[in-house]
């Protein structure tokens, strides 16, 4: 179970770790963002283990915003592969990152989120990148950071490729009003375009470090019964790169969804099940057409 860090006075660099193999950026010499009133501080989180080829886009993605009070903090897992160094290439403008040893992407986030002080926080993979320069002006235009604690846009889902060809778009419509029924059946949040207020890190706790791919949809789960006000945008906020560690382990998804429905009760055992049995539906459905279109 994810544990809570409302007791707990944010560091502004982690503590010491015989197993590092580096650590920099702006925190490393002094230098400290700030809330604002009207302009909130909102924390970029990447988590990243051996992801050299595509980190690059991440980093200077969120470097060409023209927001001007973006805190960047990188949590590495102690990759072998180059990613350090490319780190290192723009610690000018990272305010903290860190390479080590870590027990997953769960454990990498909570790290992270342990370190952001901004306003709202949001979490992207190594690959992943902010689809233009005003993606963050437009997010937060018109947000009272003391009152909405979940802002969402739009995000493209991308080949894992160079050539980043668009394959799809996540929600495919724009709706003014969210309902959260829908995450019964889905995340339909996309964390690649969500900005979580830190006051839900402070009431609901970290990550749970058993989830392998769902730690962000249980979180969200964890508040179903109380569940905030979603300011949607209709922006494209975010593009999420194809790969990464749930790349053909659907069924392995669906079932850690399963369970974590099951584990914050959210709604009867009965209609659990059937939710279950109708994913499960959908996606032999699914994989059987695409095997006679091929």
């Amino acid at each position: 179970m994810g544990s809570t860090i409302n007791s707990i006075i944010k560091p502004f660099l982690l503590a010491q770790n015989n197993a590092r193999k580096g650590e920099g950026g702006l925190r490393t010499k002094g230098t400290y963002k700030t809330s604002h009133i009207e302009h909130p501080l909102l924390s970029i989180l990447v988590a990243v283990f051996n992801g050299a080829e595509f980190i690059e886009d991440t980093i200077t993605s969120v470097m060409s915003q023209d927001y001007d009070n973006i805190e960047l903090i990188i949590v590495d897992g102690g990759s072998t592969d180059g990613t350090q160094e490319i780190i290192q290439k723009y610690e000018h403008a990272i305010d903290y990152w860190v390479s080590e040893p870590d027990k997953g992407i769960s454990d990498a986030f909570n790290k992270a989120v342990l370190l952001a002080t901004g306003d709202y926080v949001n979490f992207q993979g190594a690959g992943d990148y902010l689809c233009s320069s005003d993606v963050v002006t437009k997010m937060l235009y018109g947000i009272d950071a003391k009152s909405q604690m979940l802002i969402c846009g739009k995000i493209l889902r991308v080949t894992g490729s160079k050539e980043k060809k668009v394959v799809g778009e996540v929600p495919k419509r724009y709706k003014s009003k969210f309902n959260k029924i829908s995450l019964l059946f889905r995340m339909s949040l996309p964390h690649q375009a969500l900005f979580t207020h830190k006051k839900m890190f402070e009431k609901y706790g970290l990550f749970d470090i058993d989830n392998v791919f769902c730690m962000d949809y249980e979180h969200l789960l964890r508040a179903y019964q109380d569940f905030p006000t979603v300011t949607l945008k209709d922006v494209r906020f975010s593009a999420w790169r194809e790969g990464g560690v749930g790349t053909g382990r659907m069924l392995e998804i669906l079932n850690e969804y399963d369970q974590i429905k099951q584990k914050n009760n959210v709604a009867p055992k009965l209609t659990l099940k059937a939710l279950k049995y109708y994913n499960l539906f959908k996606y032999y459905l699914r994989k059987n057409l695409n095997a006679i279109r091929n």
